[in-house]
């Protein structure tokens, strides 16, 4: 496995860290989705004994079953082999007390003493106000000096011109932002990552596959033809390709997944992308942006939905169907959605998804324009019939 200088935490860490916000999920428990922690922690292990040393979560990701099952992947000596990664929800932050409480909680659920690399978690415009507010900073000093955690960085999901003000706001020592191929000029984008790096500020990488939607469209697929290389490889390939980026992380959920992006890290590096491939991305990139794709990346901030909506399948079913090449595809979604007990049409335009959105998708008018694709009327019987 293929390491990176991570600035100047003097740390080297690897081309592919684990994501932890896409375990598979077994059953409910009190309402919650329950990680399945025996295959969660089996998949863990495989990737540390392949080298990958870094290792992310969040206080919110799996309902907050993520923390648990990656800290029993780090018993048995792994934790002093991988440096761990976590985060502070910001926006759930009101006073200073809150801090310590979701801090204190998230050292109970990884059974930890403390976390190598803390990040503030999705910082845009609205939440940096608050940690100004609260000065939030000083209470991440106050932990580096005690030692419970060792480094400090942030994720971000806004524009460049606010990831620009916060990058020069604060001496960071890592950053984490959204970045593919079709992201250039999205959230931070290409500007933003080679900001941060001509500051001296590693770049790590969530959503490489914007989630999922650069590995499973049909209509993608055959852009890589001629690669002889698949729709995930090409894509972390031309991440893994940018002198800027310092890691990559991946959502895995199962362990084909892991297996496979080991794998493709091993061939990866600084300026090994062909014309061939480059020009694969670019068609790639064209076909994306004449479909119009709802650019959902399943994180399900928004399923606190007051109807129940399930806004991230609903997403899902919709560019499946646009983007499908076979009909047959496109009546497999479309049935897939009219089977749901909750459709798209149940929206009553409260817009409190929209407030939790990272993407900033206009959820209300896509869920009218997914349920125009793909509702089926149902048939009504003849008189008499």
């Amino acid at each position: 496995m293929q390491h990176r200088e991570f600035g100047k935490t003097g740390k080297k860490l690897t081309l592919l860290g684990f994501g932890g916000m896409r375990f598979m999920e077994v059953g409910e428990s009190d309402s919650a989705n329950t990680v399945d922690e025996a295959a969660a922690v089996k998949m863990l292990r495989y990737a540390y004994d392949q080298g990958i040393n870094y290792v992310d979560t969040a206080y919110i990701y799996n309902d907050g079953q993520s923390e648990v099952a990656i800290g029993k992947s780090l018993k048995d000596g792994y934790r002093e082999k991988v440096y761990l990664a976590d985060k502070m929800p910001v926006w759930l932050v009101k006073k200073p007390a809150d801090l310590e409480r979701i801090f204190d909680e998230q050292l109970a659920r990884l059974d930890t003493s403390y976390i190598d690399f803390y990040l503030l978690h999705a910082l845009n415009a609205e939440t940096w106000e608050t940690v100004q507010r609260l000065d939030i900073i000083a209470w991440c000093e106050e932990k580096k000096r005690q030692g419970l955690i060792k480094h400090i960085g942030f994720s971000f999901h806004d524009s460049f011109s606010v990831f620009k003000k916060i990058i020069d706001s604060y001496d960071w020592e890592f950053c984490q932002v959204q970045y593919n191929y079709m992201n250039e000029a999205v959230q931070a984008g290409t500007a933003g990552v080679e900001y941060a790096h001509s500051k001296g500020i590693p770049v790590v990488v969530m959503e490489p596959l914007l989630g999922g939607n650069l590995a499973s469209l049909k209509a993608v697929a055959k852009c890589f033809k001629t690669t002889n290389r698949s729709q995930v490889e090409m894509a972390l390939r031309w991440l893994w390709n940018k002198p800027e980026i310092s890691l990559v992380l991946s959502g895995m959920s199962a362990m084909q997944q892991a297996v496979d992006n080991i794998e493709y890290a091993g061939r990866a590096g600084v300026g090994v992308m062909t014309d061939i491939e480059h020009a694969a991305i670019a068609e790639a990139q064209a076909i994306m942006k004449s479909r119009n794709v709802v650019p959902c990346t399943a994180c399900r901030y928004c399923i606190d939905c007051p109807m129940k909506i399930d806004i991230p399948e609903i997403f899902s079913l919709y560019n499946t169907a646009k983007n499908a090449i076979l009909g047959k595809q496109v009546g497999e979604a479309k049935d897939n959605y009219n089977a749901l007990a909750v459709k798209a049409d149940a929206c009553i335009k409260c817009r409190a998804c929209e407030q939790h959105c990272p993407q900033r998708i206009e959820i209300t008018a896509r869920l009218h324009e997914a349920h125009e694709f793909l509702y089926r009327a149902p048939k009504r019987k003849t008189p008499g019939a």
